[in-house]
C-alpha cells in the first residue's frame, strides 16, 4: 500500500462549470485522476498585470497520484483558456487506508495523450515607430 504522500489534490480554477466538468471527465477517463469535483460559483479576487481584478469562477478539485501530476498539468494547460491557469498540487498528509487504496487503483494513466486545443490564428503584431 502506498503512503499518503504518494497522492495529491489539485486545485484548478475555471471560468465556467462546463469547462470544469470537461477537464474533470477527461482527467478521470485518462486515468490521471481518481475523482474530480466541480464547485462554485465562487468569486476570485486577484492581481493581474498590475491591476486588482475579480472574476466569477468554479473550482475543479482532482484527486490523483503524485506521479500523474506532470501529465495532469499538461492536460489542463492544453484545454484551459487562461494565459496563466491555476494549477496547484497539495500533498495528502493522511487518509483512510481503504480510500487511499481506491485512489491508487483508480488513478492509473492510460497511454492516451490529451488532444490539443485548436490554436487561434496569430494576430498581427502592432508596429511601433
Amino acid at each position: 500500500m502506498k503512503t499518503s504522500n504518494s497522492f495529491a489534490t489539485v486545485w484548478v480554477t475555471v471560468p465556467n462549470r462546463a469547462l470544469g466538468r470537461s477537464l474533470g471527465r477527461q482527467a478521470v477517463e485518462a486515468g490521471l485522476a481518481a475523482c474530480a469535483q466541480v464547485s462554485g460559483p465562487l468569486e476570485s479576487i486577484y492581481r493581474w498585470q498590475g491591476t486588482v481584478e475579480s472574476a466569477r469562477e468554479w473550482l475543479l478539485v482532482l484527486k490523483t497520484r503524485t506521479r500523474c501530476l506532470k501529465a495532469l498539468e499538461a492536460l489542463v494547460l492544453v484545454h484551459h483558456p487562461y494565459d496563466t491557469p491555476q494549477f496547484i498540487a497539495l500533498p495528502l498528509l493522511g487518509g483512510s487506508p481503504k480510500y487511499l487504496a481506491w485512489l491508487a487503483a483508480s488513478a492509473r494513466p492510460t497511454t492516451t495523450r490529451p488532444t490539443p486545443r485548436p490554436k487561434e490564428p496569430a494576430k498581427p503584431a502592432k508596429r511601433t515607430r
